[in-house]
């Protein structure tokens, strides 16, 4: 829920900066290029504030396994392939 408010408020944000019509500069209007400023930071910090309260991602350990039969284990073998000496791995389980 609180991503796709995150998603929307960006989306609602930068679609609004798209379709606002750039103006001319003008060293003589302040006030409005503060206005600016500040509601960017207050946005900002609201879906800062919105991104950071998500709780973290849960997380599920796996179920206890069962082993059935005896324990094996990987070793390695030399045989004759009849051109030469090789190496493979055999699983050996007692």
């Amino acid at each position: 829920m609180r991503k796709t408010i995150l998603v929307l408020a960006s989306a609602a944000t930068l679609a609004a900066a798209a379709l606002a019509a750039p103006a001319p500069a003008e060293a003589r209007d302040g006030g409005a290029v503060a206005a600016g400023v500040l509601g960017g930071l207050a946005a900002g910090a609201i879906i800062g504030g919105a991104a950071a309260s998500a709780p973290p991602p849960a997380y599920y350990a796996p179920g206890p396994g069962y082993v059935s039969g005896p324990p094996c284990y990987w070793h390695r073998e030399r045989f004759w392939d009849g051109y030469g000496w090789r190496i493979r791995r055999v699983r050996m389980c007692e």
